[in-house]
């Protein structure tokens, strides 16, 4: 018996970057479920909803999870698939695409989070190149300063 393919999970990733240069990361920690135990840092951002482009979910997923509007997130700047493990235990291929945003000065906003953001995003930080080329915790993209490096973000 063949295993058919994971679902594939498109979503749009932003790599927030502020006047120092340093990137918001947020630090996911699973309390329940199939991920229980389980911690990593990771940009801001998720899945499509039906009917939206990687633009318009880059955008709203700014708006949800930070709490910033913009009407364009600029071009993409890097796309990656990667198995991933979901909280209900599925494994889904994630087709990731990424979004360059610079901000100045910026009050993180909670306002819209959904439960389970709120039960699992436990932390927010902003890093500097220097600091995630030591980081002995898991990132994901995993390579998160390559991809701000070939952008020229870095």
């Amino acid at each position: 018996m063949t295993q058919s393919p994971p679902p594939k999970r498109p979503s749009s990733r932003l790599l927030v970057l502020d006047r120092k240069n340093s990137v918001l990361l947020f630090k996911f920690a699973h309390k329940t479920g199939a991920l229980a135990g389980r911690s990593f840092w990771a940009t801001p951002g998720g899945g499509l909803d039906p009917g939206e482009t990687f633009e318009q979910a880059a955008c709203r997923e700014l708006l949800e999870e930070i709490g910033l509007h913009i009407e364009d997130p600029g071009p993409q700047i890097a796309k990656r698939e990667a198995l991933i493990p979901l909280p209900t235990g599925e494994t889904a291929l994630a087709d990731e695409r990424f979004f360059l945003v610079r901000v100045n000065d910026l009050a993180l906003s909670r306002e819209r989070w959904t439960d389970f953001e709120r039960d699992v995003m436990v932390e927010h930080r902003w890093w500097t190149r220097a600091e995630l080329s030591v980081i002995r915790e898991q990132v994901w993209p995993e390579n998160i300063v390559e991809i701000l490096v070939d952008a020229g973000a870095w």
